[in-house]
């Protein structure tokens, strides 16, 4: 019975290649849009894992009937245009805070940004389409192609690593643990790698039959590995840091209302009194998220004593505000920062975001674009030193991380002078109830994996929480709900493979799969008839 099913199995997903090899026309480039848009699901708030395995195959597929660069370059930008609307919705949901200014940015971020990231992925299927996508070498050099545009699109042009292939593995911890070695670019890659080799069954050959379970095999061994970490805790790591108990508010403040002039104070106030609410245990530190605080608290003296009065006696306030300075030339620079604020309304230490948001914070090539941006000043931030670890009285050392900052990898902490945890204050109120928020939570979840470190997280609108250096949320209070979380700080781990030694592994990986695909390669151009690692039969 068994039998009966894999061979229908097979033959299904054989007809099916020749099918999707053989449409012409505009009909190739509008399914290869309509499986990208369908592989968005695979990803945060769905995490429909599988749909990855059967996605990338159907577009190898289709670029098997291109029979020239132009017609493969269609192709897989055509997937991965519907993949980025469908995954990047949210970002026009912003436009809607001032929807009279910014109404004409909307198709902009609906279809214009989706319309560039997908250059790189068209040009790597066209590459993938020269070299051949019949056999193991062609498939393999396809998902590595298809990686190298993933790795593009998060360092070029400051960088956007939101929603890469391995983000897929969010919902699940055991296959996180991964990126402790290899960060999520090594994960990107494996998924990849695994999710392009069912193509080979469409010609269901022995050999091909071993390839796709062995890289089955592959993802359950990395399951089992990261299971296995996980469950080896040392038993002495649950226990949380003693003397520190942290207030997180989530004050839920409508981003279209937030700078109205009648409602600075009443906000401020609500802010005050999530601050100062009655807790189970006493509270020594208290968060507030990104650019919480209406006023410029650094030169607010007043507003500051009434944050003291609600602080406890030896604790302080670490909060977002809009910082102002100005230089020699008395021109007035803005900065989204973060301060510490004591019981006695003194600023203990202060930091100023250096990556700042393009379009949102800051009008990339100024002189020739002369726009407003989408925050409230409408004015160019200016950037801050490179991340560095800060210290206040009553906590150990954490390095502050505000929104956007928290999504590069490898790009968190001092490595001169590593922080015992990370805190990450954001402003999610931009988007609404939209999958953004849930995408961004899940992308910061990995940096705790990644650095062996505790992140600490406070949204304006959600999502607020505690994630400890293996990845669990030890606490999380949801989108679009009021209130505060009292917690404990977890103790952070070890430095990790992939904080101590960066991106080597992930490289000397990709160098593998690029020596399996040349070997392969070689192996087919000389004739041999044996198949390459999986022999039919004994020699």
């Amino acid at each position: 019975m068994g039998r009966r099913m894999m061979h229908a199995l097979l033959a299904w997903i054989s007809s099916s290649s020749e099918r999707l090899r053989h449409k012409e026309g505009w009909k190739r480039p509008a399914l290869a849009c309509a499986f990208g848009a369908l592989s968005a699901f695979a990803f945060p708030p769905y995490n429909l894992t599988p749909l990855l395995w059967v996605c990338f195959p159907a577009l190898v597929f289709l670029l098997r009937g291109t029979s020239h660069f132009r017609q493969a370059f269609i192709t897989g930008w055509s997937y991965s245009f519907g993949f980025f609307v469908v995954g990047l919705y949210w970002i026009a949901d912003a436009m809607f805070v001032d929807l009279q200014h910014f109404w004409w940015a909307i198709p902009l971020s609906v279809a214009g940004l989706p319309f560039f990231f997908s250059i790189s992925y068209g040009i790597a299927s066209g590459i993938a389409r020269r070299l051949g996508l019949l056999d193991l070498a062609g498939v393999i050099g396809f998902a590595l192609l298809w990686f190298l545009a993933d790795y593009a699109r998060g360092h070029m042009f400051t960088g956007f690593p939101w929603i890469l292939t391995g983000h897929t593995w969010s919902g699940f911890l055991p296959m996180l643990q991964l990126v402790s070695v290899t960060g999520v670019y090594g994960l990107t890659l494996l998924t990849l790698i695994g999710a392009c080799l069912p193509a080979l069954l469409s010609e269901p050959k022995p050999s091909h039959l071993k390839i796709v379970a062995g890289s089955f095999l592959i993802v359950l061994a990395l399951a089992l590995t990261g299971t296995w970490r996980l469950y080896r805790t040392d038993p002495n790591y649950e226990k949380s840091l003693p003397n520190i108990r942290l207030r997180l508010v989530q004050p839920n403040t409508d981003q279209a209302h937030k700078w109205d002039i009648t409602q600075r104070s009443i906000n401020f106030q609500h802010l005050l009194d999530l601050t100062s609410a009655p807790s189970a245990q006493p509270v020594t530190h208290v968060i507030w998220p990104e650019t919480a605080a209406p006023f410029y608290l650094m030169e607010d003296a007043p507003h500051r004593q009434m944050i003291a009065h609600h602080l406890p006696l030896d604790g302080s306030l670490l909060t977002g505000v809009i910082r102002r300075d100005v230089d020699d030339q008395k021109k007035i620079h803005y900065f989204n920062s973060l301060i510490a604020i004591n019981a006695q309304g003194q600023v203990l230490a202060d930091y100023d975001k250096f990556h700042l948001v393009p379009f949102g914070e800051y009008i990339p090539f100024r002189s020739l674009l002369p726009l407003r941006t989408i925050t409230n000043l409408g004015l160019d931030f200016s950037t801050g030193d490179d991340v560095h670890s800060l210290r206040v009285a009553g906590l150990p050392s954490f390095s502050p991380l505000i929104c956007y900052e928290a999504i590069f990898p490898g790009k968190v902490i001092d490595r001169s002078d590593r922080p015992h945890f990370l805190l990450n204050i954001t402003n999610d109120g931009w988007y609404g109830n939209t999958a953004g928020p849930y995408q961004h939570f899940a992308l910061v979840k990995l940096r705790a994996i990644e650095e062996g470190l505790p992140l600490v997280r406070a949204a304006n609108t959600g999502i607020s929480g505690v994630v400890d250096a293996y990845g669990h949320v030890t606490a999380m209070m949801g989108v679009g709900m009021t209130g505060f979380l009292d917690v404990d700080l977890p103790p952070a781990l070890p430095s990790t493979w992939f904080s101590s030694y960066g991106e080597w592994t992930l490289w000397i990986l990709f160098s593998s799969f690029v020596l399996i695909s040349s070997c392969c390669r070689f192996h087919h151009s000389c004739g041999l008839k044996r198949p390459f690692f999986f022999p039919l039969s004994k020699p």
